[in-house]
């Protein structure tokens, strides 16, 4: 499975570090060249970041993607500790309109490049659907 960041900074470098899988930054892999075709698109709960996870959301509709890419889910990571500001849960409720869209929460060790150990529950079942992962097709889009 490939992670993916919607823009700069999503985190999907720190989830590849915890749970394993392929980095590849801003860009969509290419199953032509034998990279996993299931990718989990990673944002953070900022506007910016969730603006970044719509577009991208739009080009896979679209078809804007190389043969073999399917969605298995969009992951949100928090961007500060807390509730979402209720503008920003809306946001998170259109993006669960269009795919499956699972929450990590805010992890301040992870700021520090630090280890966690017991996962949070969210995590752990990011982990399980990322194991999961190889030959899913595309959710909702």
């Amino acid at each position: 499975m490939a992670w993916v960041n919607a823009h700069g900074g999503g985190g999907a470098g720190t989830l590849v570090r915890v749970l394993g899988g392929a980095d590849l930054g801003q860009r969509w892999p290419e199953p032509a060249r034998g990279e996993p075709g299931g990718v989990l698109l990673v944002a953070r709960t900022h506007a910016k970041g969730m603006q970044a996870a719509s577009k991208a959301l739009n080009a896979l509709r679209l078809g804007d993607h190389p043969t073999g890419v399917h969605l298995i889910a969009v992951v949100l990571v928090a961007d500060a500790p807390g509730r979402l500001p209720r503008e920003l849960g809306r946001r998170v409720r259109v993006l669960r309109s269009a795919a499956e869209v699972h929450r990590v929460p805010w992890i301040p060790a992870w700021r520090l490049g630090e280890e966690v150990d017991p996962l949070p529950k969210q995590v752990r079942a990011l982990a399980e659907l990322a194991s999961g992962a190889s030959g899913r097709g595309v959710g909702r889009l």
